[in-house]
């Protein structure tokens, strides 16, 4: 086991450097239909970043669309029911905004990041798909062309996530190594319950490609535990040959407190649980505890994301589309 890892490891893992810009042009005019790229970026009050990184990928990845030299041919903002001038910004640095509630209507919608990159499926159009975090910080085009790279050049992977150093507030980049659900919570599952996909540096990030004919086959938890939920099931649709990772550099976005986080664990174990036995859930609810007014402990009860939506090739909107 170990071995397969660390040969996937020499086989599989590599740089955004490794693919330069004119070599992942000239192998999507190569593949014709079959490279086009759309980009999603599922956002929720992100007025403060998102339209930095859509007129990044625009200036920069969509700028030689009129002599066929533009690497992405979509950028959809995916809102998930902002509050803020989300919408307004990313729309007026040149982005395709859908909100979440206009696809597939006939859904009632749930709230989580996982819906919306569902949903976002039915409102693109391209064979390889790239999601990319709205509240990334100093973006760096790389983030896209680094993990769309290999779908282009390598026919044999299909799914392809981020590594990255992932700095916790002023500290320096080397010197954090993935986030702290990550370590407590998603590497210790993968290494004891899927331990081939033990060479992830960053299963849950939410920087990642794949092809479209993957990613229709899927079905997609609603809420937090959508990454790992997707980076498990696809191990078990492709196999381990069919997974890469690609290092883009560093990351730097807004963090989120510790009672935040502690949902987010409680959403991925239970991804992992379904997984694991597809057995249903003791108590899908997690209490946290924190002082009150008068300094006693007061004990607040959240939901656990338990929806999961189904492949999106089984919806009949999807099949029918023109696209089909």
């Amino acid at each position: 086991m170990l071995e397969d890892v660390e040969q996937w490891l020499r086989t599989r893992s590599w740089s955004a450097a490794d693919r330069p810009l004119g070599r992942l042009l000239a192998a999507k005019r190569a593949l014709g239909a079959r490279g086009t790229v759309s980009v999603v970026l599922p956002a929720l009050d992100e007025e403060a970043t998102v339209g930095a990184i859509v007129a990044a990928i625009r200036a920069e990845l969509m700028a030689g669309a009129a002599d066929g030299g533009a690497l992405v041919d979509e950028l959809v903002v995916m809102d998930s029911g902002s509050t803020d001038r989300t919408a307004e910004v990313a729309a007026a640095a040149g982005a395709r905004v859908v909100h979440r509630d206009e696809v597939l209507p006939r859904v009632p919608a749930a709230p989580g990041k996982g819906e919306v990159l569902w949903r976002s499926l039915l409102a693109t159009r391209g064979e390889i798909v790239c999601f990319v975090d709205a509240d990334l910080r100093d973006f760096d085009t790389a983030f896209v062309s680094g993990i769309v790279g290999p779908l282009l050049t390598e026919p044999d992977v299909d799914f392809v996530k981020a590594v990255y150093d992932r700095p916790l507030g002023g500290a320096p980049a080397a010197a954090a190594q993935g986030g702290r659900v990550t370590e407590l919570v998603a590497r210790p599952l993968l290494n004891l319950h899927w331990p081939l996909l033990a060479g992830f540096v960053q299963p849950l990030g939410g920087e990642y490609a794949a092809r479209r004919s993957l990613l229709e086959r899927l079905p997609f938890p609603v809420g937090y535990g959508v990454e790992l939920g997707l980076l498990v099931d696809a191990l078990h649709t492709v196999g381990l040959g069919g997974l890469a990772q690609v290092d883009v550099g560093v990351r730097r976005h807004r963090h989120q407190d510790d009672r935040a986080l502690g949902r987010m664990a409680a959403a991925i174990y239970r991804t992992a649980q379904v997984r694991l036995a597809r057995g249903h859930l003791v108590r899908p609810r997690l209490t946290q505890f924190e002082r009150g007014a008068d300094g006693a402990f007061e004990g607040r009860t959240y939901g656990v994301d338990t929806v999961e939506r189904p492949p999106m090739g089984e919806i009949r909107e999807y099949v029918e589309r023109p696209a089909a």
